[in-house]
Protein backbone atom coordinates (compact mmCIF):
# COMPACT_ATOMS: atom_id res chain seq x y z
CA UNK A 1 0.00 0.00 0.00
CA UNK A 2 1.13 3.35 -0.83
CA UNK A 3 1.88 5.46 2.49
CA UNK A 4 3.07 9.38 2.74
CA UNK A 5 5.47 10.18 6.02
CA UNK A 6 5.82 13.31 7.29
CA UNK A 7 8.99 14.04 9.29
CA UNK A 8 11.33 17.07 9.26
CA UNK A 9 13.68 14.66 11.01
CA UNK A 10 15.51 13.00 7.77
CA UNK A 11 17.08 10.12 9.86
CA UNK A 12 13.46 9.49 11.81
CA UNK A 13 11.99 9.75 8.13
CA UNK A 14 14.35 7.48 6.32
CA UNK A 15 14.29 4.72 9.07
CA UNK A 16 10.52 4.96 9.16
CA UNK A 17 10.72 4.80 5.60
CA UNK A 18 12.89 1.34 5.50
CA UNK A 19 10.78 -0.55 8.10
CA UNK A 20 7.44 0.24 5.63
CA UNK A 21 9.30 -0.92 2.80
CA UNK A 22 10.43 -4.07 4.16
CA UNK A 23 6.90 -4.92 5.11
CA UNK A 24 6.19 -3.83 1.38
CA UNK A 25 4.88 -0.51 1.32
CA UNK A 26 5.17 1.70 -1.20
CA UNK A 27 6.46 4.92 0.76
CA UNK A 28 6.52 8.97 -0.48
CA UNK A 29 8.60 11.31 2.16
CA UNK A 30 7.46 14.65 2.60
CA UNK A 31 10.29 17.23 4.85
CA UNK A 32 7.21 19.35 6.60
CA UNK A 33 3.70 19.45 7.03
CA UNK A 34 3.48 22.61 3.70
CA UNK A 35 5.30 19.73 1.71
CA UNK A 36 3.16 17.16 2.75
CA UNK A 37 0.22 19.19 2.31
CA UNK A 38 1.20 20.49 -1.62
CA UNK A 39 1.27 16.68 -2.01
CA UNK A 40 -1.77 15.86 -0.96
CA UNK A 41 -3.47 18.19 -3.25
CA UNK A 42 -1.36 16.64 -6.24
CA UNK A 43 -2.39 13.26 -5.41
CA UNK A 44 -4.96 11.97 -2.60
CA UNK A 45 -2.73 9.74 -0.71
CA UNK A 46 -5.34 7.11 1.58
CA UNK A 47 -2.93 6.68 4.64
CA UNK A 48 -0.32 9.24 5.92
CA UNK A 49 2.18 8.89 8.80
CA UNK A 50 2.61 12.40 10.59
CA UNK A 51 4.95 13.68 12.95
CA UNK A 52 3.42 16.87 14.96
CA UNK A 53 6.03 19.09 15.98
CA UNK A 54 7.79 20.69 12.12
CA UNK A 55 7.98 24.06 10.74
CA UNK A 56 5.38 25.74 8.22
CA UNK A 57 2.83 23.63 8.70
CA UNK A 58 2.71 21.17 12.02
CA UNK A 59 1.16 17.68 11.96
CA UNK A 60 -2.23 18.99 13.48
CA UNK A 61 -2.56 21.43 11.10
CA UNK A 62 -2.03 18.88 8.28
CA UNK A 63 -4.33 16.94 9.75
CA UNK A 64 -7.19 19.55 9.74
CA UNK A 65 -6.52 20.77 5.98
CA UNK A 66 -6.99 17.06 4.87
CA UNK A 67 -10.16 16.86 6.78
CA UNK A 68 -11.55 19.81 5.55
CA UNK A 69 -10.46 19.27 1.90
CA UNK A 70 -13.22 16.81 1.86
CA UNK A 71 -11.48 14.73 -0.36
CA UNK A 72 -13.00 11.94 -1.68
CA UNK A 73 -12.65 8.70 0.10
CA UNK A 74 -11.43 8.61 3.08
CA UNK A 75 -7.73 9.36 3.93
CA UNK A 76 -6.63 7.24 6.88
CA UNK A 77 -4.07 9.53 9.48
CA UNK A 78 -1.60 8.19 12.09
CA UNK A 79 0.00 10.58 14.04
CA UNK A 80 3.73 9.54 15.20
CA UNK A 81 5.25 11.47 17.61
CA UNK A 82 7.34 12.24 20.83
CA UNK A 83 4.65 13.85 22.25
CA UNK A 84 3.63 11.82 24.52
CA UNK A 85 1.29 13.56 27.14
CA UNK A 86 -2.36 12.29 27.86
CA UNK A 87 -3.40 16.16 26.98
CA UNK A 88 -1.14 15.63 23.98
CA UNK A 89 -2.90 12.49 22.79
CA UNK A 90 -6.48 13.63 23.03
CA UNK A 91 -5.34 16.78 21.52
CA UNK A 92 -3.96 14.54 18.41
CA UNK A 93 -7.01 12.61 17.98
CA UNK A 94 -9.41 15.46 18.62
CA UNK A 95 -7.25 17.15 15.25
CA UNK A 96 -9.24 14.29 13.09
CA UNK A 97 -6.03 11.62 13.62
CA UNK A 98 -7.35 8.00 13.58
CA UNK A 99 -4.51 6.72 15.74
CA UNK A 100 -1.74 7.80 17.67
CA UNK A 101 1.91 6.28 18.07
CA UNK A 102 4.88 7.78 20.23
CA UNK A 103 8.53 7.38 19.96
CA UNK A 104 10.31 5.97 19.44
CA UNK A 105 7.99 3.21 17.84
CA UNK A 106 7.69 -0.45 18.21
CA UNK A 107 8.41 -1.45 14.45
CA UNK A 108 5.66 -4.71 14.47
CA UNK A 109 3.24 -2.18 16.88
CA UNK A 110 3.35 0.26 13.93
CA UNK A 111 2.85 -2.85 10.97
CA UNK A 112 -0.17 -3.97 13.24
CA UNK A 113 -1.77 -0.24 13.44
CA UNK A 114 -1.27 0.39 9.98
CA UNK A 115 -2.99 -3.37 9.32
CA UNK A 116 -5.76 -1.63 11.16
CA UNK A 117 -5.72 1.41 8.74
CA UNK A 118 -6.02 -1.16 5.79
CA UNK A 119 -8.69 -2.93 7.13
CA UNK A 120 -10.93 0.30 7.76
CA UNK A 121 -10.03 1.64 3.97
CA UNK A 122 -10.85 -1.81 2.71
CA UNK A 123 -14.65 -1.69 4.03
CA UNK A 124 -14.83 1.27 2.58
CA UNK A 125 -14.02 0.50 -0.76
CA UNK A 126 -16.48 -2.08 -0.31
CA UNK A 127 -19.11 0.21 0.70
CA UNK A 128 -18.42 2.27 -2.13
CA UNK A 129 -18.57 -0.56 -4.64
CA UNK A 130 -21.84 -1.95 -3.12
CA UNK A 131 -23.02 1.76 -3.26
CA UNK A 132 -22.25 2.23 -7.28
CA UNK A 133 -23.18 -1.44 -7.83
CA UNK A 134 -26.93 -0.66 -6.06
CA UNK A 135 -27.01 2.93 -8.46
CA UNK A 136 -26.21 0.67 -11.59
CA UNK A 137 -28.74 -1.44 -10.89
CA UNK A 138 -31.42 1.24 -9.65
CA UNK A 139 -30.17 2.37 -13.19
CA UNK A 140 -30.67 -1.23 -15.28
CA UNK A 141 -33.37 -3.11 -16.61
CA UNK A 142 -32.48 -6.36 -14.93
CA UNK A 143 -34.14 -8.43 -18.09
CA UNK A 144 -32.22 -6.87 -20.62
CA UNK A 145 -28.98 -5.43 -18.82
CA UNK A 146 -29.83 -2.09 -20.96
CA UNK A 147 -30.73 1.31 -18.94
CA UNK A 148 -34.70 1.15 -17.76
CA UNK A 149 -37.15 3.72 -18.58
CA UNK A 150 -36.34 6.42 -15.43
CA UNK A 151 -32.42 6.15 -16.86
CA UNK A 152 -33.18 6.74 -20.41
CA UNK A 153 -35.96 9.33 -19.37
CA UNK A 154 -33.38 10.92 -17.24
CA UNK A 155 -30.45 11.05 -19.99
CA UNK A 156 -32.73 12.55 -22.21
CA UNK A 157 -33.97 15.21 -20.11
CA UNK A 158 -30.26 15.83 -19.69
CA UNK A 159 -29.64 16.00 -23.50
CA UNK A 160 -32.44 18.54 -23.45
CA UNK A 161 -30.84 20.84 -20.89
CA UNK A 162 -27.63 21.00 -22.70
CA UNK A 163 -29.77 22.24 -25.80
CA UNK A 164 -31.39 24.65 -23.63
CA UNK A 165 -28.04 25.88 -22.64
CA UNK A 166 -25.89 26.00 -26.02
CA UNK A 167 -23.84 23.38 -25.23
CA UNK A 168 -24.95 20.86 -27.55
CA UNK A 169 -25.66 20.74 -30.88
CA UNK A 170 -28.91 19.94 -32.60
CA UNK A 171 -30.57 17.78 -33.64
CA UNK A 172 -31.74 15.34 -31.17
CA UNK A 173 -33.38 12.39 -32.68
CA UNK A 174 -35.07 9.46 -30.64
CA UNK A 175 -36.29 6.00 -31.96
CA UNK A 176 -38.98 4.00 -30.63
CA UNK A 177 -38.91 0.30 -31.68
CA UNK A 178 -41.80 -2.32 -30.59
CA UNK A 179 -41.45 -6.29 -31.26
CA UNK A 180 -43.42 -7.14 -33.39
CA UNK A 181 -45.90 -10.00 -32.50
CA UNK A 182 -44.78 -10.72 -28.96
CA UNK A 183 -47.51 -11.47 -27.72
CA UNK A 184 -48.05 -14.50 -29.97
CA UNK A 185 -44.34 -15.87 -29.09
CA UNK A 186 -45.44 -15.40 -25.23
CA UNK A 187 -48.73 -17.09 -25.77
CA UNK A 188 -47.39 -20.03 -27.66
CA UNK A 189 -43.71 -20.91 -26.16
CA UNK A 190 -44.25 -19.25 -22.71
CA UNK A 191 -42.96 -16.60 -20.92
CA UNK A 192 -39.17 -17.71 -20.98
CA UNK A 193 -39.70 -16.94 -24.67
CA UNK A 194 -40.53 -13.59 -24.95
CA UNK A 195 -37.52 -12.74 -22.25
CA UNK A 196 -35.26 -14.56 -24.53
CA UNK A 197 -36.40 -12.44 -27.17
CA UNK A 198 -35.87 -9.21 -25.81
CA UNK A 199 -32.88 -10.15 -24.26
CA UNK A 200 -31.62 -10.80 -28.29
CA UNK A 201 -33.39 -7.67 -29.03
CA UNK A 202 -31.10 -5.85 -26.53
CA UNK A 203 -27.91 -7.68 -27.68
CA UNK A 204 -28.41 -6.24 -30.95
CA UNK A 205 -28.90 -3.09 -30.43
CA UNK A 206 -26.21 -2.73 -28.23
CA UNK A 207 -23.83 -3.58 -31.01
CA UNK A 208 -25.79 -1.32 -33.07
CA UNK A 209 -25.50 2.12 -31.67
CA UNK A 210 -22.68 4.42 -31.40
CA UNK A 211 -20.86 4.77 -28.38
CA UNK A 212 -22.75 8.03 -27.81
CA UNK A 213 -26.19 6.99 -28.27
CA UNK A 214 -28.57 5.83 -25.63
CA UNK A 215 -30.85 2.52 -25.57
CA UNK A 216 -32.91 1.58 -22.91
CA UNK A 217 -36.30 -0.45 -22.18
CA UNK A 218 -39.11 1.97 -22.39
CA UNK A 219 -41.71 -0.73 -21.28
CA UNK A 220 -42.78 -4.23 -22.26
CA UNK A 221 -41.33 -5.01 -25.03
CA UNK A 222 -40.55 -1.35 -26.34
CA UNK A 223 -37.14 0.20 -26.55
CA UNK A 224 -36.10 3.40 -27.33
CA UNK A 225 -32.72 4.67 -28.24
CA UNK A 226 -31.70 8.35 -28.12
CA UNK A 227 -29.13 9.75 -31.03
CA UNK A 228 -27.72 12.84 -30.01
CA UNK A 229 -27.03 15.08 -33.32
CA UNK A 230 -28.56 12.90 -35.52
CA UNK A 231 -30.79 14.23 -38.08
CA UNK A 232 -34.11 12.47 -39.27
CA UNK A 233 -32.34 11.05 -42.18
CA UNK A 234 -29.34 9.97 -40.36
CA UNK A 235 -31.62 8.59 -37.63
CA UNK A 236 -33.91 7.06 -39.90
CA UNK A 237 -31.17 5.34 -41.59
CA UNK A 238 -29.64 3.77 -38.33
CA UNK A 239 -33.73 2.56 -37.85
CA UNK A 240 -33.90 0.76 -40.83
CA UNK A 241 -29.82 -0.93 -39.82
CA UNK A 242 -31.48 -2.02 -36.77
CA UNK A 243 -35.10 -3.39 -38.62
CA UNK A 244 -33.13 -5.04 -41.01
CA UNK A 245 -30.53 -7.08 -38.38
CA UNK A 246 -33.57 -7.88 -36.14
CA UNK A 247 -35.17 -9.05 -39.83
CA UNK A 248 -32.19 -11.54 -40.53
CA UNK A 249 -32.21 -13.38 -37.11
CA UNK A 250 -33.58 -16.11 -35.94
CA UNK A 251 -34.23 -16.98 -32.62
CA UNK A 252 -33.98 -20.80 -31.58
CA UNK A 253 -37.56 -21.60 -29.14
CA UNK A 254 -38.91 -25.02 -28.62
CA UNK A 255 -40.93 -26.34 -31.47
CA UNK A 256 -39.47 -23.78 -33.81
CA UNK A 257 -37.57 -21.10 -34.93
CA UNK A 258 -38.62 -17.27 -34.53
CA UNK A 259 -37.62 -14.57 -37.27
CA UNK A 260 -37.39 -11.49 -35.29
CA UNK A 261 -39.19 -8.33 -36.52
CA UNK A 262 -39.60 -4.85 -35.39
CA UNK A 263 -41.65 -1.85 -36.14
CA UNK A 264 -40.07 1.49 -35.08
CA UNK A 265 -40.87 4.99 -35.33
CA UNK A 266 -38.03 8.30 -35.58
CA UNK A 267 -38.72 11.69 -34.69
CA UNK A 268 -36.71 14.18 -34.85
CA UNK A 269 -36.42 17.54 -32.71
CA UNK A 270 -34.85 20.25 -35.44
CA UNK A 271 -32.60 22.91 -35.46
CA UNK A 272 -35.06 24.94 -37.83
CA UNK A 273 -35.40 27.54 -34.80
CA UNK A 274 -32.94 27.75 -32.36
CA UNK A 275 -33.99 27.36 -28.57
CA UNK A 276 -33.27 31.31 -27.50
CA UNK A 277 -34.56 32.49 -24.35
CA UNK A 278 -34.66 29.49 -23.09
CA UNK A 279 -34.20 28.55 -19.15
CA UNK A 280 -31.72 26.28 -19.23
CA UNK A 281 -33.65 25.02 -15.62
CA UNK A 282 -36.42 24.90 -16.42
CA UNK A 283 -37.27 21.07 -16.33
CA UNK A 284 -40.79 21.65 -17.30
CA UNK A 285 -39.89 22.45 -20.71
CA UNK A 286 -37.80 20.00 -20.69
CA UNK A 287 -40.62 17.22 -20.08
CA UNK A 288 -42.79 18.61 -22.66
CA UNK A 289 -40.21 18.63 -25.62
CA UNK A 290 -39.23 14.91 -24.38
CA UNK A 291 -43.16 14.06 -24.14
CA UNK A 292 -43.90 16.01 -27.67
CA UNK A 293 -40.73 13.80 -29.11
CA UNK A 294 -41.48 10.66 -27.91
CA UNK A 295 -45.26 10.82 -28.91
CA UNK A 296 -44.26 11.67 -32.27
CA UNK A 297 -42.31 8.82 -32.80
CA UNK A 298 -44.53 6.30 -30.93
CA UNK A 299 -47.01 7.71 -33.62
CA UNK A 300 -44.85 7.16 -36.23
CA UNK A 301 -44.47 3.78 -34.92
CA UNK A 302 -47.93 2.57 -35.00
CA UNK A 303 -48.08 3.92 -38.48
CA UNK A 304 -45.52 1.30 -38.90
CA UNK A 305 -47.85 -0.98 -37.21
CA UNK A 306 -50.55 -0.15 -39.36
CA UNK A 307 -48.79 -0.51 -42.43
CA UNK A 308 -47.58 -3.84 -42.14
CA UNK A 309 -45.13 -3.91 -39.18
CA UNK A 310 -41.36 -4.77 -39.90
CA UNK A 311 -41.13 -1.31 -41.22
CA UNK A 312 -39.79 2.32 -40.14
CA UNK A 313 -41.96 5.60 -39.86
CA UNK A 314 -40.07 8.83 -39.92
CA UNK A 315 -42.69 11.32 -38.04
CA UNK A 316 -42.62 15.30 -39.22
CA UNK A 317 -39.01 17.21 -37.34
CA UNK A 318 -40.18 19.08 -35.12
CA UNK A 319 -39.02 22.71 -35.02
CA UNK A 320 -37.42 23.48 -31.81
CA UNK A 321 -38.71 27.42 -30.64
CA UNK A 322 -38.39 29.69 -27.95
CA UNK A 323 -39.81 29.14 -24.47
CA UNK A 324 -42.53 31.65 -23.93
Amino acid sequence: MQILIVDDDPHARRLLALNLAHAGHAVVEAEDGRHAWALFQQERYRLIITDWMMPNLNGLQLIQNIRAAQAAGYTYILMLTALDARPDRLAGLASGADDYLTKPFDPDELLARLTIGARVLQLEDSLLASRRQMEILALTDTLTGLFNRRAIHDRALAELNRLARGTASFPLSVILLDVDHFKDINDRHGHEAGDRTLRRVAELLDGLLRSYDVGGRWGGEEFLMLLPGATAAEAAAAAERIRAKLAETLLPLPGADERLSASLGVATLDAAAAITGARPTDSQADEAWLDQLVRAADQALYTSKRAGRNRVTLAAPLAARPHD
